[in-house]
């Protein structure tokens, strides 16, 4: 993969054209300023997208997006989340409404810096979760308002991830709520830097936005089991309503991988994306 440092003021990636992979629509290395590595896009559209011209649609943007499609069999560990397929399949029953998802590639062994809020004297890694921040919000949300017919309000706008993903997607809905408001938290790494996100939460005082939150965890992963656990707890102590904006689950026997997200996905767009009719 390329890797840009120093990236000039008047970097531009409006002008980039997708590579058709399967039904998906693939934007290779797309450059920031923010960051020094490069990320691919991966767009998945509703179907009927071409045939409803008038027509605009919720996003769902997906971090680590190598693991996330059927159709882009880019996963290192063999096994996609199959997002796509299941997304797909729900749309054409009617049950969640269509919707356009955005896969976003991470920077492999750079990963752990982008999806962490702080950095961890442990790990002596991360804490540029902010910055990837700032390319989520300023240029490829912008990026892809412009390019596709979405729905740009919070209401609409929805992050997920998994592990050191779902700890970002957290991160990043606590403090851009007013750009993104469902959150799909896999498995989080609640653990990362003695659990600062759950310090963050009780030093936050008031609760100030309105997110609609999907947690889950399996409890075949121990590590992640009782951080998740306290999560949760603090999340309905600053005022979440459980079945209402927040939906909690513990998958029996579930494992930390691939597989196992993807067996949940169908479950967190049903509660972040139901099918139902409202004014635009």
């Amino acid at each position: 993969m390329t890797i840009h440092a120093g990236l000039p003021d008047d970097l531009d990636n409006t002008a980039l054209e997708p590579q058709q992979v399967g039904s998906l629509e693939h934007y290779p290395e797309v450059r920031s300023r923010f960051l020094p590595h490069v990320h691919d896009l991966v767009v998945c559209l509703p179907p009927n997208y071409e045939q409803e011209p008038n027509r605009s649609y919720p996003v769902l943007y997906l971090h680590d997006g190598q693991n996330v499609f059927d159709d882009l069999p880019m996963s290192p560990f063999g096994v996609q989340w199959g997002v796509d397929t299941t997304a797909r399949a729900l749309m054409n029953a009617g049950i969640i409404e269509p919707l356009i998802l955005v896969a976003i590639g991470n920077a492999g062994r750079d990963r752990i810096d982008e999806y962490t809020p702080t950095r961890d004297s442990t790990h002596d890694a991360g804490g540029m979760a902010d910055r990837y921040g700032q390319m989520l919000v300023y240029e490829t949300k912008p990026f892809i308002d412009k390019r596709y017919r979405t729905k740009r309000g919070a209401r609409d706008t929805g992050l997920a991830g998994s592990s050191l993903g779902g700890l970002l997607t957290l991160h990043l809905g606590l403090t851009h709520s007013a750009i993104f408001g469902k959150l799909a938290l896999l498995s989080p790494s609640v653990w990362w830097d003695d659990r600062w996100i759950v310090r963050q939460l009780v030093a936050s005082g008031e609760r100030q936005s309105a997110l609609v939150i999907w947690l889950d965890v399996g409890t075949a992963e121990p590590r992640m089991l009782k951080g998740t656990q306290l999560l949760y707890r603090m999340l309905i102590r600053k005022g979440w309503t459980p079945g209402v904006d927040l939906h909690y689950m513990e998958a029996e026997g579930a494992r930390h991988d691939e597989r196992a997200w993807g067996e949940r996905t169908g479950l967190f767009l049903q509660f972040l994306f139901p099918a139902y009719k409202r004014a635009n």
